[in-house]
């Protein structure tokens, strides 16, 4: 009985747009590059965030990417803590919450860039929502990706997790 209520108690991501280890659809794909998608961000829903959490940021990694370092889809930061929830394509429309700040992704603009992987091998594209223990992170309009995940991990009460995939 307890085991079934600590694991309802989980910090938990889910979306209607991806699922777990599943294909991402054309509307997460990015337009350009070779890439013909929507580029539109997904829809992502948290529950259950630890006790303390002040703010939220999200990040979209895919770790695969020939770079040496990764490319990163999405980083967002400064999210209130009452949101639990983004609606799709809000990326870069009103629909962001209010004091958010979306850092520039690895194409060079602000907010999401959808997938676009060399022709190939799959790649993952790991969605993670942040909870973290202050209001906002004091991170410059311009901060990078890496500054960004530095105070992300420095303030980090935890972390839920959505890996899709996508090749072509």
């Amino acid at each position: 009985m307890m085991a079934g209520s600590a694991a309802a108690q989980n910090f938990t991501l889910t979306s209607g747009a991806m699922a777990e280890g599943l294909q991402l659809s054309a509307d997460q794909v990015f337009k350009g590059f070779g890439c013909n998608g929507g580029n539109r961000s997904p829809d992502l829903a948290w529950t259950n965030a630890p006790k303390g959490a002040k703010s939220f940021a999200i990040t979209a990694y895919d770790p695969d990417a020939p770079t040496g370092s990764g490319w990163w889809h999405w980083s967002m930061v400064n999210i209130p803590a009452n949101t639990t929830q983004i609606k799709a394509a809000a990326s870069g429309t009103p629909d962001v919450p209010k004091g958010a700040l979306e850092l520039k992704n690895d194409y060079g603009v602000a907010g999401f860039g959808g997938a676009c992987p060399p022709p190939g091998h799959v790649h993952r594209y790991i969605f993670t929502v942040h909870a973290l223990d202050v209001d906002a992170l004091d991170l410059p309009r311009e901060a990078s990706n890496a500054l960004a995940g530095f105070m992300i991990g420095a303030h980090s009460l935890g972390e839920a997790r959505l890996t899709a995939v996508y090749n072509r």
